[in-house]
């Protein structure tokens, strides 16, 4: 293969493995985070974006992000094909460089659950996602990386600050505004605090393929970009548990967590274009940004983001995006530019969190047409694990382990027998001895 590098080649193949790795562990992020009856469902709804965005990619969504638009147009990579050359002003095979993308269009679907868990309907949200990654996540691709408009006029992305997260995180709190608060908000706390701690660990690892990899190559881009990540992330942990510190009393492990995927989040637009001291102005300034975000939102009590989607992700990526302007080695206001990548840079984060909100507005509308988009009340207040996908995270009942119809030794219980939060289990379960068959 013409122009084929095995070292970049090699890199981006783990680059691809650790961006997909950050989806499992951002579904223990989030998982931790909401009450012990949600975490199964609120940990799937991750999980699935790794079943349905990947086909949606291969389908078409990659095909619309990097081919040509136009009448008859944007078919070229169907189903991943002609994709075995070397993709364009890379030394990686393109099928690479799809997988690659692909990655980032799971995580960033994934996101959008942050902020109307333990509430919508697994099937809703899985429908959702779908139509999403193809109306807002698309369009938005193929304008900042496939050469559309945004692109055009200057604004720059490195790896994903306007893509991944101000799509993401707008179209979160868009779609937590529409669907209504949880009627349990008031007695909604994480309920596990080392699921938040391992979720916060596994992102910042698998960030630096995201953002590492978005160099393409193995180079001094990509050591620039792993570098400026560490930083950025390190600082925002620091200033978050400060303020936590100051404000509160005492530095909490959410708080460290969170500061730390806010950094991460900070640095994505810039990570390959500021300094090492760059990324640490970018990483404590967008930590305050988010942090006074989050509590800002929660003081109004608008809008029920249960658990800070937007906060972290929208304004996170929006601030990386402004701070890129005056940080950017190359452009950047502080290094005595004329300030034009600032005003691009806002002009494409702005159109950005406008075009996501209203897209997503449209797809719930849309929607609410033809199917319910939340919960029951009951299974509401009971706990959707039980009620969605017939499992609980944790405790066992008389019949834990044995084989049923559910499949051999799985720790889940038949809709009519399973006991709720509200409810014991039934007698008959509890008085069911075990045959000579099941000992």
């Amino acid at each position: 293969m013409e122009g084929l590098n095995n070292g970049d080649t090699a890199w981006m193949a783990m680059s691809c493995a650790l961006v997909l790795f950050m989806t499992p562990g951002l579904a223990f992020f989030y998982g931790g985070l909401v009450r012990d009856s949600n975490i199964v469902n609120t940990m799937m709804m991750s999980i699935i974006s790794m079943g349905l965005t990947t086909i949606t990619w291969l389908v078409f969504g990659f095909s619309w992000s990097f081919d040509e638009w136009g009448a008859g147009k944007g078919f070229t990579y169907v189903g991943f094909r002609h994709l075995d050359k070397v993709w364009p002003d890379t030394t990686m095979p393109g099928l690479t460089f799809a997988v690659f993308q692909m990655t980032f269009a799971i995580i960033a679907a994934a996101i959008i659950s942050g902020a109307v868990v333990e509430r919508i309907r697994f099937s809703a949200y899985a429908i959702f996602i779908v139509v999403w990654v193809l109306a807002v996540y698309v369009p938005l691709c193929h304008w900042i990386w496939g050469g559309g408009w945004i692109a055009e006029m200057g604004a720059k992305d490195f790896a994903g600050g306007t893509v991944v997260h101000i799509s993401s995180g707008t179209s979160a709190f868009a779609l937590a505004s529409l669907l209504g608060e949880r009627k349990h908000r008031a007695e909604s706390f994480p309920s596990n605090l080392p699921f938040v701690i391992l979720g916060g660990g596994i992102l910042w690892l698998g960030w630096t393929g995201f953002n590492g990899g978005s160099a393409f190559a193995a180079n001094g881009d990509c050591a620039l970009a792993v570098a400026t990540t560490y930083i950025a992330a390190a600082a925002a942990m620091i200033t978050w548990i400060t303020v936590e510190r100051i404000l509160d009393g005492a530095p909490t492990s959410v708080g460290a967590m969170s500061g730390a995927v806010a950094g991460l989040v900070n640095i994505t637009p810039c990570a390959g274009f500021v300094e090492p001291l760059g990324a640490l102005g970018v990483g404590a300034i967008g930590a305050l940004c988010c942090i006074f975000a989050a509590r800002g939102l929660k003081r109004l009590n608008l809008v029920d983001d249960s658990l800070d989607c937007f906060s972290l992700h929208g304004v996170g990526g929006f601030a990386g995006a402004i701070l890129g302007g005056f940080f950017d080695s190359g452009d950047g206001l502080i290094y005595g530019n004329d300030g034009m990548l600032l005003v691009k840079n806002l002009a494409g984060a702005v159109f950005g969190v406008v075009y996501s909100a209203a897209i997503t507005a449209v797809i719930f509308f849309l929607m609410r047409l033809v199917m319910r988009m939340r919960v029951s009340e009951e299974q509401e207040l009971e706990g959707v694990d039980l009620h969605c996908h017939s499992e609980v995270a944790y405790g066992k009942n008389e019949n834990s382990g044995k084989p049923n119809a559910f499949g051999e030794h799985s720790q889940r219980f038949k809709p009519e027998e399973a006991p709720t939060l509200l409810t014991s289990a039934p007698a008959a379960a509890a008085t069911e001895k075990p045959t000579a068959t099941e000992v």
